[in-house]
């Protein structure tokens, strides 16, 4: 663990402020401390038509940047047009940009700010995107990134394909520590409402007085087997100056595991080993490589603390909190043929029985055809495999049917 510097140092009795009026307002001591999800472009809402076709402004010359940020100072009806005509402008002359998922991945970019709060906002730019995602918009605090929606894969190699139709959001611990209060019931409803998968939550129990026995009693219960789980002794690690007890951080379980817990010295962090802060914090990072993250871990963050483990619970009980413990299993992968067989089910039914209907609809009906099939559930059997599983499954699928150049047996859809 080592202290930031510069730009990214946060005001140590700021965030300790900010934690406490959060814990006042929720009643529980944990709090999301980082949060990503990923949703599909067909659940996120189409760009809206100002962001489409904006209103041209009767202006001498086409206003810039520059001059639409001066200008939103004042509440003139040009500061809306005129910045939904350059944000048009920017997204349609980006190189290698697509228009229609630029601005729904821009759309909800807001959508993620608004929730946040007034001190947040997206940035009138297009950055290099993170994480196999071509290109990013930031969302930002005091002209600093908290944040990001991803949007386009970034090449043509099939984990990035897979990432093709989806967007994804990261939230960092900045914008989660002060987002307006009350933030994550309206995040979570957000995330159902787009059919989202939480891919990421940090849940953080600080204790500003201090732990009682500190650090060195967490490594006393890891070495007691107070932390191991269903009977096996979790992986630890161990990270600051352990020689002369500053600075200090120790993890329990793994980020492959999709489940870890970084207790470490908060105070140290923010405010210096020479303060002498006696604040401690427990991090529990879920990851969703072996599980599924539900969204209500953000409306209950302390029962799903304590649904960890017993010692998790146990360590949230000096928190003076009684919670009714959550725990996430693991979702064992279903095999890959399962997926295939279902997959090729589904699409041999289209191809052999739907096919002529489809192409009647879509001749007769167009866009209104369209909204239809775009806006239903998945098929029930197809809804429990992930997005990305789909995607290449489909893929797989569609390539053998044109190269075999035959017509597949007549199947029933999988509903």
């Amino acid at each position: 663990m080592t202290r930031p510097s510069g730009a990214l140092v946060l005001d140590g009795n700021a965030i300790k402020v900010r934690l406490q009026a959060e814990r006042l307002h929720s009643r529980t001591p944990v709090h999301v401390d980082w949060l990503r999800f990923t949703t599909r472009l067909r659940f996120t809402p189409a760009p809206s038509i100002d962001l489409l076709f904006p209103l041209p402004v009767k202006e001498t010359k086409e206003p810039t940047l520059a001059d639409f940020m001066r200008r939103t100072q004042t509440t003139s009806v040009w500061d809306e047009h005129g910045r939904s005509m350059y944000l048009h402008r920017l997204i349609t002359t980006t190189e290698n940009c697509d228009a229609a998922p630029a601005m729904q991945a821009r759309e909800l970019a807001d959508k993620c700010a608004d929730i946040l709060g007034p001190d947040f906002s997206v940035a009138d730019s297009i950055q290099k995107g993170h994480d196999f995602y071509r290109f990013r918009w930031s969302i930002t605090r005091e002209g600093v990134e908290v944040g990001w929606v991803g949007f386009q894969a970034s090449g043509s190699k099939k984990q990035q394909q897979a990432q093709a139709n989806t967007l994804h959001v990261n939230l960092f611990g900045t914008a989660c520590t002060f987002a307006r209060l009350g933030w994550c019931d309206q995040m979570a409803q957000l995330i159902d409402d787009l059919h989202g998968d939480i891919t990421r939550a940090d849940l953080a129990l600080d204790f500003f007085d201090g732990y009682e026995g500190g650090l060195d009693q967490v490594v006393t219960d890891y070495r007691a087997g107070l932390c191991d789980v269903g009977g096996r002794r979790l992986k630890c690690a161990t990270v600051g100056d352990w020689i002369h007890g500053r600075e200090r951080s120790f993890y329990l379980g793994s980020k492959e595991a999709g489940k870890q817990t970084n207790v470490y010295e908060k105070g140290d962090q923010l405010y210096g080993p020479e303060a002498g802060s006696k604040w401690l914090r427990f991090e529990l990072r879920y990851g969703n490589k072996l599980r599924e993250l539900p969204s209500d871990i953000l409306r209950r963050p302390a029962d799903f603390f304590a649904g960890a483990s017993e010692w998790h619970a146990r360590v949230l009980s000096q928190a003076d909190t009684i919670p009714q413990p959550q725990p996430i299993t693991c979702t064992p992968r279903l095999p890959a043929e399962t997926v295939e067989a279902e997959v090729t089910r589904n699409l041999r039914w289209a191809y052999n029985v739907a096919a002529p209907t489809i192409a009647a609809a879509w001749e007769h009906l167009g866009d209104d055809f369209l909204n239809l099939v775009t806006s239903q559930k998945l098929p029930g059997r197809l809804s429990k495999f992930k997005p990305s599983e789909l995607a290449a499954a489909f893929q797989r699928a569609k390539r053998r049917f044109t190269e075999a150049g035959e017509v597949a047996p007549l199947l029933e859809p999988a509903f």
